[in-house]
């Protein structure tokens, strides 16, 4: 059964540290094998991507169908139920409308008459986005990663996601059409993200790459990064649920039990302040369980990543959450909003017993691609920023530069850049 800790337990730092650093280090051959595809696919592009599809994910690709075609489009929306369809919609609309309010536009500041200063906001021109593929399909990854590319107006959005044996999941397709993805193709693993980040015949070279993908294709993100911009290097999936002794049990159980399925390193931790939900949670975990289609996958993640924790009260349950900085945070409390503003770190907050995690996975709007691993403390959702460029716009009128160049060469002679001091001088006419 989920064990039950406290705070105040001997070992208790002990036990939860291994909770917390149970993805850390990349095995180093891992991370060899990383290198070695990534290294392959910049030498010999396409040939590469076909013999490393053909091993991992058993697919004969060609350069005639390594990308999705109109055909199969077509099929996987015909494929996809009336009901489906417009589930997808509806979060597509949801997650659109939340991102548009993320816009921001160019702008420039008048405050001085004589110096113009502003930042000028562009859409990057091409971005590609990776959909995890097997264990699970994942058309809402599609949507949460296309469409705030779309709605900052990225010119082409590019999807990779792998096919192993060349099954097309008709859902992620559907989402892509929904999404206005431009091109898919069907490659998955670290050799995806090559292609992504250098470029073959068949793939074009990419900005910036996001989504989430397993533990490959997460290092393949962190040593691409530099050549090409990335989102996040996403860890496991992690839960903590605050508890004040209110609500049910058995919402509580189910919602640990919404991360503890993703798979076997995926984290579900509850703390709560009443013993009796304590053990009803733990009784409740257990029941279900054994009614998941997914119940070895939870059933590990629970028995090596989850915990039940007894806190004092409140405050020592907020005090642990900020230190960890989880993923995912539900605020399972009689009264959510009055301790909001203690809450410092945290991917996403569910607030109140009628929130469940899974409410944000799908359809609230704001994005589910979260900073894990206690990255919440300096990381953000993904949102319209990452599909977006920055440029600081500078402009001194002649009187500008005359009455701020003084202090441009003193500062300048104080890092003892000469060159730097007479660009202003000469023009100063004091050179």
């Amino acid at each position: 059964m989920m064990r039950i800790l406290k705070f105040s337990d001997p070992d208790f730092a002990r036990q939860f540290q291994r909770i917390e650093q149970r993805a850390d280090e990349i095995p180093d051959n891992i991370e060899e094998t990383v290198k070695e595809i990534i290294a392959a696919v910049r030498q010999r592009g396409d040939a590469a991507l076909f013999e490393l599809s053909a091993k991992f994910d058993r697919i004969d690709l060609t350069a005639d169908n390594i990308e999705v075609s109109a055909d199969e489009m077509d099929a996987a929306m015909a494929a996809v139920s009336a009901e489906s369809l417009a589930a997808l919609q509806l979060a597509a609309e949801r997650i659109a409308d939340y991102h548009a309010k993320q816009k921001q536009e160019t702008w420039l500041s008048t405050d001085e008459d004589d110096v113009l200063v502003g930042q000028m906001v562009r859409p990057l021109d091409r971005v590609g986005i990776y959909v995890p593929g097997g264990k699970a399909a994942y058309p809402s990854s599609v949507l949460m990663n296309a469409i705030p590319a779309k709605v900052a107006s990225v010119k082409e959005v590019i999807m990779v996601v792998p096919m192993p044996g060349g099954e097309v999941n008709s859902y992620v397709l559907a989402a892509a059409k929904i999404a206005g993805v431009d091109r898919i193709f069907k490659l998955g693993g670290a050799q995806a993200i090559a292609a992504l980040a250098y470029g073959t015949e068949s793939v074009p070279r990419v900005d910036k790459i996001t989504g989430p993908g397993n533990i490959y294709v997460a290092t393949a993100k962190k040593l691409v990064f530099g050549q090409v911009d990335i989102d996040m290097i996403a860890g496991p999936s992690e839960i903590l649920v605050i508890n004040d002794g209110s609500g049910n049990a058995a919402h509580i159980a189910a919602d640990l039990l919404s991360q503890a399925e993703h798979d076997e390193l995926a984290s579900a931790v509850l703390v709560t302040s009443s013993e009796q939900m304590a053990t009803a949670v733990q009784v409740e975990v257990e029941e279900q369980l054994q009614q998941l289609s997914r119940e070895t996958i939870a059933r590990q993640s629970i028995d090596d990543f989850g915990a039940i924790i007894l806190a004092e009260d409140l405050a020592e349950a907020i005090s642990f959450s900020n230190r960890i900085a989880p993923e995912h945070l539900e605020l399972a409390v009689d009264n959510p909003f009055a301790i909001l503003s203690q809450i410092r770190y945290a991917g996403a907050i569910f607030m109140g017993h009628s929130t469940p995690e899974a409410a944000g996975d799908y359809l609230a709007g704001p994005n589910h691609t979260l900073p894990t691993g206690g990255t919440a403390r300096f990381f953000s959702p993904l949102s319209l920023d990452d599909f977006v460029k920055k440029t600081s716009i500078i402009s001194f009128s002649e009187s500008g530069l005359q009455r701020l160049g003084d202090e441009i060469i003193q500062l300048a002679e104080l890092e003892g850049l000469e060159a730097h001091a007479r660009s202003v001088s000469i023009r100063l006419q004091k050179s």
